[in-house]
């Protein structure tokens, strides 16, 4: 199959965090980022990530997992110059990493007096930090094509609307489209986009059973898939997005702007 210029990643390089689990947004980006054409570096804090380098390479696509903690910088460094030794360059980041992990099962919710500031600054390193260590030590190797493509991986959460018992998660995640614009601004002399994606309820393996009756209640009447995100995350990254930066892509199916929860009568 023949892309059109506008979608075809042919010849670039991506590194893609939070990958690791079977059916999360992470490893849909992956797929979709490879069957674009990119080379995939999937990166998770275990070596489950590398099952699902397999997945991708068994499939007839070019990928790589690397296990790291991205709360480190010094691995973090170590992590990204790999990633661009494999594919001799790196031209695309989804920061991708946080909420949960098999590493730290440790949702760390609570409303602020439930937050000790042991735990505020577990989840601000795990869901802030990751985006911000990961993406400095990817930027060198960005702004060397001119065409450089970074996106966060936030949620409607904090960035959008606010949910009961998450204040640590949802000022995180809030940070981040902070980031991404101040580093949209930034780079854009260097040709590099920044944007992020605001991910509402979706079906993935750490969807808990009262995330998913939240599901039933947006418009559409259901959760997202992980496949929804990562395509819109590919858009972001691709070719065609050259001249968008500094926006927040919000994939909630419509929940996020509905007055009306009542069924109609």
């Amino acid at each position: 199959m023949v892309l059109p210029p506008s979608l075809d990643l042919s010849g670039r390089t991506a590194l893609v965090t939070g990958a690791g689990s079977p059916n999360g947004i992470g490893f849909a980006t992956a797929r979709h980022l490879g069957a674009l054409g990119a080379g995939v570096v999937l990166a998770a804090t275990t070596n489950r990530v590398e099952d699902r380098a397999r997945e991708l390479e068994d499939s007839g696509l070019e990928a790589l997992g690397l296990v790291g903690d991205l709360t480190d910088p010094e691995v973090v460094a170590d992590l990204v110059d790999a990633a661009a030794e494999w594919g001799g360059r790196l031209d695309v980041l989804v920061n991708n990493a946080g909420m949960v992990s098999t590493s730290q099962p440790d949702y760390l919710e609570g409303d602020l007096t439930a937050t000790t500031p042991d735990r505020w600054s577990e989840s601000l390193r795990r869901n802030l930090d990751t985006a911000f260590l990961v993406t400095r030590a990817a930027l060198p190797h960005l702004r060397v094509s001119g065409s450089g493509r970074v996106v966060m991986v936030a949620s409607v959460t904090g960035a959008v609307m606010g949910m009961r018992g998450e204040v640590a998660y949802a000022a995180a995640k809030a940070g981040l489209v902070g980031l991404t614009r101040a580093l949209a601004v930034d780079e854009a002399v260097h040709g590099v986009t920044v944007n992020a994606v605001a991910p509402g309820w979706i079906a993935t393996g750490s969807q808990t059973d009262d995330e998913a009756a939240e599901g039933l209640v947006t418009p559409g009447g259901r959760s997202g898939t992980a496949d929804e995100v990562a395509a819109a995350i590919a858009y972001l990254v691709s070719p065609g997005a050259g001249y968008t930066t500094g926006q927040v892509l919000v994939v909630d199916g419509g929940n996020s702007i509905t007055e009306e929860r009542a069924l109609p009568r």
